[in-house]
């Protein structure tokens, strides 16, 4: 038989237990020595543990209020976005020309209403209104009527020179002048008119300078043939061709569309007179309605 365990008794176990006491007791006097306090006075400190709250309550405080702001700023942000967008789809929404023709009317019916309210004072309705505009401003406007007018009236053909004429006049207005070449380019004239003796530099008694042309071969005049010798610079050339490309594009689509309004182009979707005049009819009210959904059977993309 094995032989029989012996049970600890109390003399046995105490030493145990004050091992265990004296190895904690131990431990606790390493820590104080290393904090420099002794184990009776490293328990009582609590004044660093209450300053890190404080100072993590005050942190979180202010990050609290910081959310806070900037949740308010999104709010703001998102409620002025959103007006912005309903103001802009508005503005989308509404036809300029039905806005036009709305504050025309407005204007219209704002200045017959004074006018009556001036006669029904007594007052010269005229003579009050100009007191509203300076006499530059009155002759400026009048200027522009005049010339509104002359502008309406010769719309119509008359003939083709004045035909011709209103073309001239278009590209005239659309030109666009380089004049610091020009002045360049003049200047380098004059000097090399200086240079071969035909052009001469003279001061006059006020300071003045005068170029006077001693064999008449500077200054054009009727019987100048001088003209044929300018070459134009590359960048004219293009432009000119650019112009005359413009016209010819400008010519080809009025032809276009006058062809088209007669139903001489495109293929053919009518099968006698009547029934193209009908087509004809239809293309004018509903062609910009239907042009997208034609376009897209004819790509075969439609569904």
């Amino acid at each position: 038989m094995p032989p029989a365990k012996k049970r600890k008794t109390k003399a046995t176990a105490e030493p145990a237990e004050d091992k265990a006491e004296f190895a904690l007791a131990k431990q606790e006097d390493a820590q104080a020595d290393n904090k420099g306090t002794t184990p009776e006075e490293a328990p009582s400190q609590p004044e660093p543990s209450t300053s890190t709250t404080s100072n993590a309550a005050a942190k979180a405080k202010e990050r609290a209020e910081r959310f806070k702001s900037l949740q308010a700023r999104a709010k703001t942000g998102a409620q002025k976005n959103l007006k912005e967008a309903t103001l802009e789809s508005q503005r989308l929404a509404t036809d300029p020309n039905l806005l036009t023709s709305l504050n025309r009317k407005s204007a219209i019916a704002s200045h017959n209403l004074m006018k009556a309210d001036a006669e029904a004072a007594g007052e010269d309705f005229e003579r009050k209104r100009a007191w509203d505009w300076t006499i530059d401003e009155s002759e400026r406007w009048d200027r522009r009527i005049k010339k509104k007018d002359a502008h309406r009236d010769d719309q119509a053909f008359q003939d083709y020179r004045q035909d011709s004429r209103k073309v001239y006049k278009r590209q005239i207005r659309d030109l666009k002048v380089d004049m610091d070449g020009y002045e360049r380019a003049k200047m380098k004239a004059v000097e090399k008119a200086a240079a071969s003796g035909g052009l001469e530099i003279v001061e006059t008694e006020d300071g003045e300078l005068v170029a006077v042309d001693k064999d008449g071969t500077f200054y054009s005049t009727a019987d100048s043939t001088g003209f044929v010798e300018h070459k134009p610079p590359k960048d004219a050339i293009d432009r000119l061709v650019k112009d005359l490309q413009q016209a010819e594009d400008a010519r080809l689509k009025k032809r276009r569309e006058r062809m088209g309004a007669n139903g001489d182009e495109g293929d053919v979707t009518y099968i006698n007179e009547k029934n193209k005049n009908f087509n004809q009819k239809l293309n004018r009210f509903y062609n910009k309605y239907t042009a997208e959904i034609r376009d897209s059977f004819e790509r075969g993309t439609m569904i």
